[in-house]
């Protein structure tokens, strides 16, 4: 990152008033960088390097779905293990260089039952890293999280020139080469990681709600339900899109290039994101992000040799992925605000992206196996449409209950 980027960062982090102790946010930028490239140079090809070494559809599924769970597990345990020590960035290097380790049994697995012990162990470390760096930076802004989205920036920025690099680089070296290229960007994660500093923790007021009376409620219950659906309808991206498009016949360069498209769609929204939902509302900018899904996904399964229409339905990923997490997050703020708001947020990720994650890859697993590839897409969109119906419900209890 150029020391222009590393000032301005700084700046916006400190301002004028700030202490000297505060600080810099170009680690932060820095390390999303790095870690979001690893994940987009691993998940996105994994399936390829997995198919190449004899797993099947069902067996890939599996794999990759281990990823969503060990999201349930990896975040509440590290996390827990962070605040109870208060030593974040301790906690933080630890997962950096446990998933360095675990990740080196990718060399030596040659069996179905290798590789899911490999997958456990990285991601019961690297599941953490996200959430963790994401705390620290958002104690280092000191409560004014305005900022967060242009640091939080650099982390898609990594996923797009890592998915890019890394397609022309298997394209000519192999896809048996991906172990390679993950294992130096993991080095790249926990060198990244030791330029990070952790800002004076601030305590909560006393007296927070308690989490029960809040998540008994339906209309959460109805959120949580359409939240779970949602990443499950992602799942057909994040497992079956690279064998998809490969077995459609394009090259890795192109499987990439797909990726990065929808990629740099999510990024313009994120960028303009504030001014949409102030005009348009969490609720109406969420159901607007269902109607797309339900329209995307089938599209995706009908004309999988069109490659012009394919991109046009990657620049809907800014809709269905973009838009519905932030419009998601606001929606959250109604119940998990103030001292719940960093509970409300690690339910949400093992909840939505860790069981709906889950349990989408393993029902679209059997879906490919049995009826075809295509079928993927069209149980996505019939999930996304079981997600609006949920979603609404849940507006619907919302209103009932404010009047």
């Amino acid at each position: 990152m150029c020391g222009s980027t590393r000032r301005k960062l700084h700046k916006t982090a400190a301002g004028p008033d700030a202490p000297q102790s505060a600080p810099s946010l170009a680690p932060f930028a820095l390390f999303l960088f790095a870690y979001y490239a690893q994940v987009g140079a691993f998940a996105i090809y994994a399936t390829l390097f997995f198919a190449a070494h004899g797993m099947s559809a069902p067996q890939i599924g599996v794999l990759m779905s281990l990823i969503q769970v060990m999201r349930i597990i990896g975040p509440n345990l590290w996390g827990w293990l962070a605040d109870h020590t208060g030593q974040r960035v301790r906690v933080l290097r630890l997962t950096t260089g446990g998933a360095l380790l675990a990740f080196c049994g990718i060399f030596f697995a040659e069996s179905y039952f290798q590789f899911i012990a490999v997958m456990v162990a990285f991601n019961l470390f690297s599941s953490a890293q996200a959430p963790l760096s994401e705390a620290l930076l958002l104690a280092a802004l000191r409560g004014d999280a305005s900022n967060y989205g242009r640091v939080r920036m650099w982390g898609s920025v990594g996923f797009i020139v890592a998915v890019l690099a890394a397609g022309w680089l298997l394209e000519s070296l192999g896809v048996d080469a991906l172990p390679w290229i993950a294992l130096f960007l993991l080095v790249c994660v926990g060198a990244a990681g030791l330029r990070i500093r952790q800002a004076p923790l601030v305590a909560h007021a006393a007296g927070a709600p308690g989490l029960w009376s809040v998540l008994r409620r339906r209309e959460v219950i109805a959120f949580f339900v359409s939240a779970a659906l949602m990443a499950g309808v992602h799942m057909s991206l994040n497992a079956f899109y690279s064998l998809y498009l490969e077995q459609a016949g394009y090259s890795k360069p192109v499987i990439g290039m797909m990726w990065a498209l929808g990629v740099v769609a999510e990024v313009a929204f994120f960028y303009f994101q504030a001014p949409l939902l102030r005009r348009f509302g969490a609720q109406r900018v969420m159901m607007c992000a269902f109607a797309l899904a339900v329209v995307r996904f089938p599209v995706i399964g009908a004309a999988g040799q069109l490659l012009a229409v394919l991109a046009l339905a990657q620049l809907l990923h800014a809709a269905t992925f973009a838009a519905h997490l932030s419009s998601a997050v606001m929606v959250m703020q109604r119940w998990f605000a103030g001292p719940l708001q960093a509970r409300g947020q690690a339910l949400y990720m093992s909840l939505a992206y860790g069981i709906g994650g889950t349990c989408g890859g393993l029902a679209m697993s059997l879906c490919w196996d049995r009826i075809g590839p295509q079928a993927v897409f069209y149980l996505a969109g019939a999930l996304a449409l079981a997600a609006a119906g949920s979603a609404a419900l849940s507006f619907r209890w919302q209103r009932q209950a404010k009047g």
